[in-house]
């Protein structure tokens, strides 16, 4: 949750480089909207259940309480639909960057920043 309010706080400025934010969970479409609600998000959550593809195919599902979630994590996906950096939660509070070494450790709206201002 903390990760979506902080996205929530940054959103003007992700509007400001043009950067489109859509939250994507393994919930229903009510869950995501009750929750996107709650929050006060000023864009959307997705819906990935029952079938998890999206989830999946960024290959960053996991087991939690015996149900099938997804980390948290942020993807910087182009105009052309080219992944240019991704952050991934790991087991430890620590993120991990790729694939670009260019961006090793840069917080994800940096990370947007520079790609954004590259093309």
């Amino acid at each position: 949750m903390a990760n979506l309010s902080t996205r929530r706080v940054d959103f003007d400025k992700f509007t400001e480089l043009e950067v489109q934010i859509l939250g994507i969970a393994a919930s229903t479409v009510f869950a995501q909207k009750s929750f996107a609600d709650s929050l006060d998000l000023p864009y959307p959550l997705l819906a990935d259940a029952p079938e998890r593809e999206v989830i999946g195919s960024y290959d960053i599902v996991v087991e939690f309480e015996g149900k099938l979630v997804a980390r948290p994590a942020y993807f910087l996906v182009d105009k052309e639909g080219i992944v240019r950096g991704q952050w991934i939660t790991g087991d430890s509070s620590e993120a991990e960057f790729s694939p670009d070494a260019v961006f090793p450790s840069k917080p994800i709206l940096d990370l947007a920043r520079e790609i954004v201002e590259s093309q």
